[in-house]
């Protein structure tokens, strides 16, 4: 069989590749881009963390905490209420047909300070001031202003990511005991005020089947999703210049939809992981 001849050298050419090879190929690029990403990320991760401590971080780190705590507390009341609400609801009618109404408390209380507390507060969280991040770092990106830190001997990652991460880790924690505590007040309204339950039974059976490791578990796994989400975030605003899917405006939503898209994701994964080691 004649091998194929360049037209230039009058040369045989290279074979083609195997058919594995071209199939497989595309898989592993992207597999290694994936991997090169994570690197880089905890890179970029420890870097922010080690210039927390510097002289002036404690004044941005309060602003960050503004932004990402404070003016989050509205949504994350309002969504621990009604899911409070709907558990009450759910439960009751779950538990009523075995005839176990009055375990409706620790019911309620179990599942919002070990799961749902956590997970919901740290996707609201994401909603809200994480694509907030994504955005803001992807402008200063594209605007020059991060390159301009650089002319002037400031580090952008101390200067913007640090009091940002450190924030997170202080605001995720709070805003998760504020809906448990709320996401327990609606299962009360929903169980008690509008069903009927014993109110005296329902905050017995909270108090006593609440133990710290719960609280505990449900604060690591606030901890965890605080460094996944802002490090994710600052991530995609931080590098928007180097999508080679998009350039200028277009580049910072995309990075803001992958920003929300990859947190939420990471977050139902790092609470799996998370709570088989906690089990």
């Amino acid at each position: 069989m004649a091998q194929p001849i360049t037209q230039e050298q009058g040369l045989p050419g290279p074979p083609p590749p195997p058919v594995l090879s071209r199939i497989f190929e595309p898989f592993g690029q992207r597999v290694m881009g994936i991997v090169n990403n994570l690197g880089a990320a905890m890179i970029f991760l420890l870097k922010a963390l080690v210039l927390i401590f510097g002289r002036k971080q404690p004044v941005a780190i309060i602003q960050q905490i503004n932004m990402i705590g404070v003016k989050t507390v509205n949504i994350v009341a309002l969504v621990g209420f009604f899911t409070g609400m709907v558990m009450g609801l759910q439960l009751y009618y779950t538990l009523v047909q075995y005839g176990s109404v009055g375990v409706l408390g620790s019911a309620v209380a179990l599942s919002i300070i070990r799961e749902l507390g956590p997970v919901l507060t740290a996707i609201m969280i994401t909603a809200r001031a994480g694509s907030s991040m994504t955005a803001e770092i992807g402008i200063q990106r594209n605007s020059e202003q991060i390159d301009a830190l650089y002319t002037m001997r400031i580090d952008p990652v101390g200067y913007l990511i640090s009091p940002k991460v450190a924030a997170s880790i202080i605001s995720f924690p709070i805003l998760t005991a504020l809906f448990d505590l709320i996401g327990i007040l609606g299962g009360w309204v929903s169980g008690c005020v509008i069903m009927g339950v014993n109110s005296g039974s329902y905050f017995y059976r909270v108090v006593s089947s609440v133990t710290l490791e719960d609280v505990n578990g449900g604060f690591i796994k606030a901890l965890v999703f605080a460094v996944i989400v802002s490090t994710i975030c600052c991530y995609q605003g931080y590098f928007t210049h180097m999508r080679t899917d998009s350039y200028g405006a277009r580049s910072v939503s995309l990075s803001t939809t992958s920003a929300v898209v990859l947190s939420c994701v990471s977050i139902l994964i790092a609470d799996y992981i998370v709570t088989s080691f906690l089990l």
